[in-house]
């Protein structure tokens, strides 16, 4: 059975924003590496509109980021929309009942499922079906943007915690 886990940056004050957090080298492998040892990722609409930027060659990209690119392409992808048609390769639209898919989900893989996107995520652990939490905190204030809990934080327990670089600390909690 599948662990399902939510793994996003956060600031210092709680607010998700990619621009305002760019890894610096040593946490931008250790995404690569996590993408690779993943046996999917489900997003919300958003958050893989964003992602979708690594289905195809930039110019200018470096040797790391083609191998992020590698990696996230081949994983497959789970997109949670009502809105959008389709999705792009090695993706599966999802816009059945969410709790009844992502509980189909956990039963037919194995290894870590990663969850992406504050809404989504808080709609799983609305339903109870976040099982593990991982955030990657930046020595940031961003002030105002989405949150990491959209929601009302879930009971938790710290299981981990690990510095990552000189610069980010990844929290590892389980619901209590």
């Amino acid at each position: 059975m599948a662990t399902i886990v939510y793994a996003l940056n956060q600031s210092l004050d709680g607010v998700v924003d990619h621009d305002a957090m760019a890894p610096d080298p040593v946490l931008f492998r250790h995404f690569i590496e996590d993408v690779r040892g993943l046996s999917g990722m489900l997003y919300g609409r958003r958050m893989y509109e964003v992602m979708r930027y690594w289905d195809e060659e930039q110019p200018g990209w470096n040797a790391a980021e083609r191998e992020y690119a590698e990696a996230w392409r081949s994983r497959p992808k789970w997109v949670v929309s009502r809105t959008l048609g389709s999705v792009g390769p090695n993706a599966s639209l999802v816009s059945e009942a969410l709790e009844a898919a992502v509980r189909r989900l956990k039963a037919e893989h194995e290894g870590v499922i990663e969850v992406a996107g504050p809404e989504l995520a808080g709609g799983l652990t609305a339903l109870g079906l976040i099982d593990e939490y991982r955030i990657y905190v930046h020595p940031v204030a961003a002030g105002e943007g989405k949150r990491y809990f959209v929601g009302p934080a879930p009971a938790l327990a710290l299981v981990a915690n690990e510095q990552i670089g000189d610069r980010v600390v990844r929290l590892t909690y389980r619901p209590a």
